[in-house]
C-alpha cells in the first residue's frame, strides 16, 4: 500500500459489517445508524472513502445506513489503475448490464431483496434508495419493490455506451413508471452539466418515461471539486460525482447544497410522515 492509499483508505470500523443473504445469494454490508432504512449503493470502483463520507451524512440525518459492497476493495482509495481493472470486471460480469440493450441489472433483483429485509428490520414508512455512477438507475429499478418509496439516481452512467437510454428493461421500465404514478411518489436525481457519463440526453429519457415525477437537477460543472481521486481524475476526466468524489464540503457550496437536498428529501419521505401520524394521534 503506498503513502497515498495509507493516507485516504477507509478501515470502516464504524460500521457493522455483516453478509446478508438474498435468496442463497450472500453479499457483504456495511450498516450504521439507527431509523428507517437507507439502501446507498456505491459508484464504481467501490465503497471508497468518499462514499462512506456520504453513508455517515445519512446515518446523522436520523437512518440506518446499508452499504452493500457490489465491487472493488472495500475502504479503498480509487486508484485509475486499480479502479480501471474493477470496472472492466463489471463490465462482463453476469449481475451487470453496463451497455445498451442488456436491459435490467439481476443484481437489482438482490438490492430489492436487501431493502424489503431492512425495511423488516428497521420500521418505518418505507425505504431509500441512493444510487451512484454506475448504480445509478439501480435506486429507480429498486422502486419495484414496494418498500422502497425514495429514490435518488446520482449520475446514472449506464448503459455506458448509449447516452440516451436507461439501463431498465421495457417492461421494468412501464412497471417502475406506473407505480411511481399509482403511488404518488417523486424520484430526484443530479449531474453535472458536462458530465460525459451522463449527459442531458440521459435526463431527457428519465423524464419521458416518468414526466413530472422525475426531479433532474443539473450543477454547473465547474463547481466540481477540480482534485478528485486519480480514478475520476484520469479515467472518469469529467465532472462526475455530485456528492461522492467532486464534492466539494464548503457551506453553501453547490455540492454541499445538493447534498442538503437529499437528506431533506430522505427526511421528508422516510421521516416526517411517521412524526406527523403521531401527532395525529
Amino acid at each position: 500500500m503506498n503513502a497515498a492509499n495509507e493516507r485516504f483508505d477507509d478501515p470502516i470500523t464504524d460500521f457493522t459489517r455483516r453478509l446478508v443473504d438474498v435468496e442463497g445469494v450472500a453479499k457483504t454490508v456495511y450498516t450504521a445508524g439507527s431509523g428507517p432504512a437507507v439502501v446507498l449503493m456505491p459508484e464504481m470502483p467501490g465503497i471508497s472513502p468518499d462514499v462512506l463520507r456520504l453513508a455517515r451524512w445519512i446515518r446523522d440525518a436520523g437512518f440506518t445506513v446499508h452499504v452493500p459492497s457490489l465491487f472493488g476493495a472495500d475502504g479503498a482509495h480509487p486508484t485509475a489503475e486499480g479502479g480501471t481493472e474493477v470496472m472492466r470486471r463489471a463490465c462482463v460480469s453476469a449481475e451487470f448490464r453496463a451497455f445498451a440493450g442488456g436491459g435490467t441489472s439481476p443484481v437489482t433483483t438482490w438490492l430489492r431483496g436487501l431493502a424489503r429485509q431492512a425495511h423488516a428490520a428497521c420500521g418505518g414508512p418505507g425505504v431509500g434508495a441512493v444510487g451512484l455512477c454506475f448504480t445509478g438507475n439501480f435506486a429507480l429499478t429498486m422502486m419495484l419493490e414496494p418498500a422502497v418509496i425514495a429514490s435518488v439516481v446520482n449520475h446514472p452512467s449506464l448503459p455506458l455506451d448509449d447516452p440516451a437510454a436507461l439501463e431498465l428493461g421495457d417492461a421494468d421500465a412501464r412497471e417502475v413508471a406506473a407505480r411511481i404514478s399509482r403511488d404518488g411518489l417523486k424520484v430526484l436525481a443530479y449531474r453535472f452539466d458536462n458530465d460525459r457519463w451522463c449527459t442531458g440526453r440521459r435526463f431527457a429519457a428519465y423524464r419521458a418515461l416518468l414526466g413530472d415525477a422525475f426531479d433532474g437537477r443539473v450543477l454547473a460543472g465547474d463547481s466540481a471539486n477540480p482534485g478528485p481521486p486519480p480514478f475520476f481524475r484520469d479515467v472518469v476526466a469529467s465532472p462526475h460525482s455530485v456528492v461522492t468524489a467532486h464534492f466539494v464540503d464548503e457551506d453553501g457550496h453547490p455540492t454541499a447544497q445538493a447534498r442538503d437536498e437529499i437528506l431533506a428529501y430522505l427526511t421528508d419521505r422516510l421521516i416526517t410522515p411517521a412524526s406527523e401520524e403521531a401527532t395525529a394521534h
